[in-house]
């Protein structure tokens, strides 16, 4: 492995940990333009690498008090049937067409988050402590469920089919629809991403070729950074964090418009 696949391993896993995102946005041009990876290869490897990422990064988030557990069972659930849907209309889809919308759903993400007066949280609490006056009675905000459920129908779908976890949809879902906090709209991001990257990765098995002992080496330097990522985002304001991760959508988008469609 080159030292820029592996510099790009310990980005992808630095990502996570601090945005609880954007393991795949470099994951998936490493696999594709520094290791060869053939597109749809890289696209289902890429899934897995986040997939066992996210996962352990999400275990110390969770340890802070940075996992929402409703919201990312209600989210991860519909998430998960949407991404193996969406990963079964990924195998039959022109790769252009894939990197084109994965580019395009940067852009559009970028700017919700760049996009002033959206940001302020609103209540996200999924479980209420009265049903009908009754103050011993737990029961759900049924409205709120079927919001987040939708959300997670339709970002998983879109995860499945351009090969991302999806977190830099559900980051920007959960901060923006979902009224979570930027620090625990990160660590909810990372638990929901960890199951739709393992269902999306389930959905291509068995119809393309997927190279394990590479996989197993890129997972292994990504949770390295993950850990670093991690450690790092205790330190950043919330503030900081959504422009950052706004910015590195932007970057990340127009490297892969330019590459597929002027360099070829």
């Amino acid at each position: 492995m080159s030292p820029l696949a592996i510099l790009a391993g310990l980005a992808t896993g630095l990502m996570l940990g601090l945005f609880g995102s954007g393991g795949s946005i470099i994951t998936l041009p490493a696999l594709l333009y520094l290791l060869d990876v053939p597109t749809k290869s890289a696209i289902a490897m890429s899934l897995g690498i986040v997939g066992v990422t996210a996962a352990i990064s999400a275990v110390t988030h969770w340890r802070r008090g940075n996992v929402d557990m409703p919201v990312a069972t209600v989210f991860g659930l519909f998430g998960v049937m949407g991404t193996y849907g969406g990963a079964k209309l990924g195998v039959i889809t022109p790769d252009l067409v894939q990197l084109m919308l994965f580019a395009a759903i940067m852009y559009a993400a970028s700017w919700r988050m760049f996009k002033p007066g959206h940001v302020e949280p609103k209540t996200a609490n999924l479980i209420r402590l009265d049903c009908q006056g009754t103050a011993s009675l737990i029961c759900f905000d049924y409205t709120r469920v079927g919001h987040v459920a939708l959300h997670g129908i339709v970002v998983g779908v879109l995860t499945g089919m351009v090969g991302v976890g999806g977190g830099f949809l559900i980051v920007p879902a959960l901060v923006l629809l979902s009224g979570l906090p930027m620090k625990q709209a990160t660590g909810t991001s990372l638990v929901i991403v960890s199951a739709k990257s393992f269902a999306g990765f389930a959905g291509y098995l068995g119809a393309i070729e997927i190279d394990y002992d590479l996989m197993a080496i890129f997972t292994a330097i990504a949770i390295a950074g993950s850990f670093a990522g991690t450690a790092i985002s205790k330190h950043l304001s919330a503030e900081k964090l959504k422009k950052g991760f706004a910015v590195f959508l932007v970057v990340v988008a127009s490297y892969i418009v330019i590459k597929e469609t002027m360099l070829g």
